[in-house]
């Protein structure tokens, strides 16, 4: 389908808006009182990014994601990411079939609409690396052929920032793949209570029924890419990645793919509310999340504990706001 003109963009957003809030109400059945994570989830799904949860063990990194795949009436695949896990592993392998005398390509995990890569940390390099090319280009190529992925496809890994014992911190190569980083933390103490009413005796997420399809997935998408993003607002953003380039405390500055990760966010972000044009908040409320994991910290900001969210915030704060 393909839309030629805003009035269709904003009619067909009027249509599919109610499909992702029904996606994320199916989410908050599960998680509880974190209704901010569930939405940039959910942003990151419609600008067809990739999602990295980072947090300590036990607050609903793994459920999250496997809540959004149970949500989705798509294919999910998980992969447990382990130090002896292979390339191959992920990717799929070209085995040969003996009757047949030919080689085979048998597909990996990495084939499916949703794909939980949980612990992502924990694999070598040259496992992660595996990923670097379908995240990018929704393909894979295994012995000199490349196979497509299928629409809509997204990659959601967690990992463990405490326990660093046995690991392989993300690359910024890798790091730059992701749309944005998300930080559970610790339920308040009433969203934790009616945790353990309704975790206590039966997971929420067995009874957790699809409520979209693929194909529902898909036309988000499509409705998205034509919410329209003002020269203005285009021109904040730029200068917004360029202020991170210039920061006297960060020595890696944000890259135009994270411009570009921005700006699809901020159309995913003002579509959720119901808008066919992208505000300067929209980029405001984004720009932690989709920046702050790429960014570099000098050693003089390492010593002085100055985190680059809080870079980030400090560049929001002073950068003027576009005018009309």
């Amino acid at each position: 389908m393909v839309l030629d003109t805003g009035r269709e963009s904003g009619r067909l957003l009027d249509d599919l808006v109610p499909a992702a809030r029904r996606i994320g109400a199916a989410i908050e059945s599960v998680i509880e009182g974190k209704p901010g994570a569930i939405r940039l989830t959910l942003a990151v799904l419609l600008a067809e990014g990739h999602l990295l949860i980072e947090d300590v063990p036990g607050v609903g990194k793994t459920m999250l994601a496997k809540a959004l795949a149970r949500a989705i009436d798509g294919s999910v695949r998980r992969v447990q990411f382990t130090p002896d896990l292979l390339p191959s592993d992920i990717t799929g392998v070209s085995a040969y079939n003996q009757e047949r005398r030919v080689f085979e390509f048998k597909p990996g995990p990495v084939f499916a609409n949703i794909v939980l890569g949980d612990e992502i940390n924990r694999a070598s390099p040259k496992t992660q690396s595996a990923l670097l090319e379908c995240m990018e280009e929704r393909q894979v190529t295994v012995d000199g052929t490349t196979y497509s992925l299928q629409a809509p496809f997204m990659v959601i890994a967690t990992q463990n920032p405490v326990e660093m014992e046995g690991t392989y911190p993300l690359p910024e190569a890798q790091r730059d793949r992701f749309t944005a980083r998300i930080s559970l933390g610790y339920p308040p103490a009433v969203a934790e209570r009616a945790m353990l009413d309704s975790h206590g005796l039966v997971s929420p997420l067995d009874a957790l029924e699809p409520v979209a399809t693929a194909r529902d997935v898909h036309d988000l998408v499509l409705a998205v890419r034509r919410v329209l993003v003002s020269d203005q607002v285009k021109d904040y953003i730029i200068n917004l990645a360029g202020a991170t380039r210039n920061s006297p405390e960060l020595r890696l500055g944000a890259s135009p793919r994270a411009t570009l990760h921005l700006l699809r966010a901020s159309r995913a972000w003002a579509a959720l509310d119901g808008r066919d044009y992208v505000i300067p908040d929209d980029v405001q409320a984004l720009a932690g999340p989709v920046l702050a994991h790429r960014l570099l910290p000098t050693a003089e900001a390492i010593v002085e504990r100055h985190q680059p969210e809080e870079v980030v915030a400090r560049i929001v704060a002073q950068l003027p706001l576009p005018r009309r």
